[in-house]
């Protein structure tokens, strides 16, 4: 599998609260900062952060431009090359409009969460499907509490929980983008 045919979108909306209302979440430093060191590890084609506040946005330029072209550029001259593939959008049609236009196709995506799904599958069933070729593949990560049901009915496949059996399934997103990318695209079986 070409990991540069692989994205990842971390979605801000539409996610739930812990109450079940469809909200927006706040850009955390640490996602922007983890999350784009992931992708560039990875060699991926892209990280894409999707929040639809223009506050939020201005938040990420900022925290980018610092590690970029600020201080912090000369300070840790490896975040210029993590950041140089992450993306703010407003909507996943933004990320799906891109994706189209670079790669000529719809990309194939695959959504993530802390739920079990009915048809979900597994990683090595998802591993094997992706090292037939095909592609791109965009993968979906939520915050808040989870992503918005509508999101699931519009994916080509579920992705069956890290930890499925497990009575605790609270990870840190940046956490379990980081083990499933390294499932789907490290050495190990």
């Amino acid at each position: 599998m070409r990991p540069d045919l692989v994205y990842i979108a971390l979605l801000h909306y539409p996610v739930y609260n812990k109450h079940g209302e469809v909200v927006a979440t706040t850009i955390t430093n640490f996602d922007l900062h983890d999350i784009s060191r992931l992708a560039r590890t990875y060699g991926l084609g892209g990280f894409y952060v999707v929040n639809p506040l223009r506050s939020q946005h201005l938040l990420a330029r900022r925290i980018i431009d610092y590690w970029q072209e600020g201080y912090g550029a000369s300070f840790n001259p490896s975040r210029i090359e993590a950041f140089r593939h992450t993306a703010v959008v407003f909507d996943l049609t933004e990320v799906m409009d891109q994706l189209r236009d670079r790669h000529e196709r719809d990309p194939i995506v695959v959504m993530t969460g802390a739920k079990k799904h009915p048809g979900s599958i597994g990683y090595r069933e998802l591993k094997g499907i992706m090292a037939a070729g095909g592609g791109p593949y965009l993968i979906l990560f939520g915050t808040g509490w989870g992503i918005h049901a509508s999101v699931a009915e519009e994916v080509d496949y579920i992705l069956e929980p890290l930890m499925p059996h497990s009575d605790y399934n609270h990870l840190s997103v940046r956490s379990a983008a980081s083990i499933i990318i390294d499932r789907l695209l490290g050495d190990g079986d």
